[in-house]
């Protein structure tokens, strides 16, 4: 195993998803162990670490992405979190979202902008006073 990958996918997991990342991990531990470092591995410690592309231009190709698929509603509210965690905009998520009605139609806009508005509200909701 390479134990460098791992721990350079798991720094750059916490940087991008915080808890919220690790949460996914963890989810998958007791069932399937192997696929949960390899999300670890390939994702972050292969991708994201790469030269090229900020975090904040990967978080905007996440969750277009997300978002254009129409069927993957956790994984994009665990960006859309990860997104803002790295400089992206409420203003600039409503924007991408928009921008997609293009590309995926309608539904699939209505769909993202239900996530971003319910993961806007939770952070709300969970922000100090």
């Amino acid at each position: 195993m390479d134990d460098e990958r791992y721990r350079r996918g798991l720094a750059k997991l916490k940087e991008v998803d915080g808890e919220a990342g690790e949460r996914v991990v963890a989810a998958m531990q007791d069932i399937a162990p192997d696929f949960a470092r390899l999300m670890v591995e390939y994702p972050f410690g292969d991708v994201y670490s790469r030269p090229g592309l900020d975090l904040r231009s990967r978080e905007i190709a996440t969750i277009a992405a997300l978002a254009a698929m129409g069927t993957c509603a956790p994984q994009l509210a665990v960006h859309v979190n990860a997104a803002l965690n790295v400089g992206v905009t409420r203003e600039e998520i409503v924007e991408i979202m928009i921008h997609l009605s293009i590309y995926a139609g309608f539904p699939a806009t209505v769909n993202g902008l239900a996530i971003a508005k319910q993961v806007f509200a939770e952070r709300d909701r969970d922000a100090p006073l």
